[in-house]
């Protein structure tokens, strides 16, 4: 298949789109250079609504913005039951997560970890982000590069240095605000360019949306009696469902990228709202993302015919270059690269928060005693990681070696749901202690893998077996290996049976923390409440 040229006008979008991302950050350097609150938490300037894009803009990556379409377009909408649960969890996050991560004013979710069970599992936990965040990061800015310059004439160290330098760049400069506005300016291109190839397939059709709804009843292109089915060829809506709970309880609770954002915004109340307005996003998702797939297996049935061996998972950026107007195509790649960037800006600053926070204050505090407040290790840790990721990327792209950077992914990412478990533990128990959450740990992602690689689950059971074994295993543990706590301090605070509770933090490294260790947070507690 001959690769198309972009033409003129589709490259001055793309341009325009690239120069204002990096606008955004240079307006938002001065603010991030104020100090390591400014540059991770933003002091609490986000509003509500842009939290919430940005929530959304960042768990939306390339890989989905073209994965989910190629899922509707091969099957049916079974996944969508994934979007409806991340609004399922919401109930959760506002009664039992958030107050916690608000109480202690966190940088990094993996502070609450130490305050509850020790510094080794806050360690832990944070090192397993990093180090699945830095594959994450790669991967992200590989695929939408392998899929983009197959169907187009760009070179794959242009796209490669589209995505991931200029997302360095603009990370670097302007902080998590900068991130966090880049991701609603992102998040609006990503959902108007879903938009428009929703609306061009469907006049491109003789017959429109009639067209579209009738292949896909007669081929079972939306739901069927046989997605509520367990055992069958079809994805079975309830483990789709139940999986993506659990996945979601990782991303939302246990994952740096989207806990951050929590404390970005002015108020636990704030809080709330930005998930609200994500979990509306994530609704939308459903008919623009799986609708696409859906047109464009009509529209490849009747109007044009795919080329012989075509690689599905370009299917999207091979539709806006080929079907689309000049301009309106570019502006489609625009939208893949705004996906990817989103993700891997929100990776990088995320990295570096844990880098600064969990590992250099925590463990190597000035001499002195005074917190540190520049920003510079903090960029440094970004320029540093951002290489490697660039780098592994154009090394997959080159020698077509991805099947051992997947392993590293798999290896790393079988602890992500097991960690969910860890802060589970945390919150609903006042027996889970430090060995036996890490016991659990363990023998959760062992599980994960065992029902992966050799019982053969799908992705949704191996996500519900890891998360509902590392708090079994984990729960269980800590009942044989003793007190609730390493130590005498008292955690009864950090969990659902002291809520409203005072809690004096044990450890503090950054003039934020060491404030709330002293005064607590007065906007969630109040003084001289005891324990529930």
């Amino acid at each position: 298949m001959d690769a198309p040229g972009l033409g003129g006008l589709n490259w001055a979008v793309i341009i325009i789109y690239l120069l204002a991302t990096l606008g955004i950050a240079v307006w938002f350097t001065r603010k991030a250079s104020a100090g390591t609150d400014s540059f991770f938490k933003a002091n609490g300037r986000i509003p509500a609504w842009a939290a919430g894009f940005s929530i959304y803009a960042t768990t939306l990556s390339a890989i989905t913005y073209m994965s989910t379409p190629e899922r509707a377009f091969l099957a049916d909408w079974s996944y969508a039951a994934g979007n409806i649960a991340i609004f399922a969890i919401v109930p959760l996050l506002v009664l039992f997560y958030i107050p916690f991560f608000r109480k202690l004013d966190v940088t990094t979710a993996y502070e609450y970890l130490e305050e509850r069970f020790g510094p080794t599992v806050r360690v832990l936990g944070s090192v397993l982000f990093v180090l699945f965040h830095i594959g994450r990061v790669a991967i992200v800015i590989y695929l939408p590069t392998l899929a983009i310059s197959s169907v187009t004439d760009i070179s794959p160290i242009l796209v490669a240095a589209a995505v991931g330098v200029l997302s360095v760049i603009y990370t670097f400069l302007g902080g998590i605000e900068g991130v966090i506005w880049s991701d609603v300016v992102q998040g609006i291109i990503l959902l108007v360019g879903a938009a428009v190839i929703l609306v061009f397939g469907i006049v491109a059709l003789d017959g429109g949306l009639a067209t579209v709804a009738g292949d896909a009843a007669a081929d079972d292109k939306f739901i069927s009696a046989d997605n509520w089915k367990f055992g069958g060829a079809a994805a079975a809506i309830p483990i789709v469902f139940l999986g993506s709970v659990f996945n979601n309880l990782h991303q939302y609770t246990a994952s740096q990228d989207v806990v951050q954002r929590y404390q970005t915004t002015d108020s636990p109340k704030s809080t709330v709202r930005s998930l609200i307005v994500n979990g509306f996003l994530a609704l939308l998702t459903i008919p623009l993302f799986y609708g696409i797939g859906t047109v464009l297996y009509s529209y490849y049935q009747h109007a044009e015919a795919l080329p012989t061996g075509f690689n599905t998972s370009a299917l999207v950026p091979y539709f806006a270059v080929t079907a689309l107007p000049a301009g309106i195509s570019g502006l489609l790649i625009a939208a893949i690269f705004a996906a990817a960037q989103s993700t891997i800006s929100s990776s990088l600053n995320s990295i570096s928060a844990c880098v600064t926070v969990d590992i250099r204050d925590r463990f190597f505090p000035r001499q002195d005693a005074q917190a540190r407040t520049g920003v510079g290790f903090s960029r440094l840790v970004i320029v540093i990681v951002g290489a490697i990721s660039v780098a592994v990327a154009l090394y997959l792209s080159a020698t077509d070696q991805a099947h051992t950077w997947d392993l590293f992914l798999s290896i790393t990412g079988l602890f992500g749901v097991p960690l969910a478990g860890v802060f589970a533990l945390g919150i609903f128990t006042r027996r889970a202690n430090s060995v036996g959450v890490l016991g659990g740990l363990l023998l959760g992602a062992a599980l994960a893998w065992y029902v992966q690689d050799v019982a053969g689950l799908t992705p949704f059971a191996v996500s519900a077996v890891a998360f509902v074994g590392a708090v079994i295993f984990g729960y269980v543990l800590s009942l044989f290996t003793g007190p609730h706590n390493h130590d005498d301090h008292d955690v009864t605070a950090l969990t659902i049976h002291g809520k409203r509770a005072q809690y004096m933090r044990r450890t503090s490294t950054s003039p934020s923390l060491a404030a709330t260790a002293s005064a607590g947070d007065n906007t969630t507690i109040k003084q001289g409440q005891s324990n529930e």
